[in-house]
């Protein structure tokens, strides 16, 4: 049952707020700091785990490298020249408007009068 105040609790103690115990209890005041008795555990544990952040960090780093060395990138694979030849080739391209489609059309078994593929949807 809630106080008048609406708070938990018996008369004559306070609630625990925050994990910190209410006055009149008869808990260690010192309770908070006792971590510091093994300060140089503590310390030692807390540089451990910088440590391998910093290193797990590292190995990400090494690995998008590594990455990226896999991926064909123009500008930094090809020189100026490369990257000329390349486009002359692109414009050299040209998609053809024969009357030679017409006869593939005709060939073709696909049928006109199917239903549009939507991924993931079932017939």
């Amino acid at each position: 049952v809630n106080g008048p105040s609406g708070a938990p609790g018996k008369e004559g103690k306070e609630p625990v707020a925050n994990g910190h115990p209410g006055e009149g209890t008869d808990v260690n005041p010192f309770a908070e700091y006792m971590w510091m008795e093994n300060e140089e555990e503590y310390n030692r544990q807390v540089e451990e785990e910088l440590l391998e952040q910093e290193f797990l960090e590292r190995c990400f780093q090494e690995m998008l490298e590594e990455e990226d060395q896999d991926w064909f990138i123009p500008s930094r694979d090809l020189n100026n020249q490369g990257v000329g030849q390349l486009q002359q080739q692109l414009n050299g391209l040209s998609v053809s408007d024969h009357h030679s489609n017409l006869e593939e059309v005709r060939k073709s078994i696909l049928n006109p009068e199917a239903k549009e593929f939507v991924p993931g949807k079932k017939y």
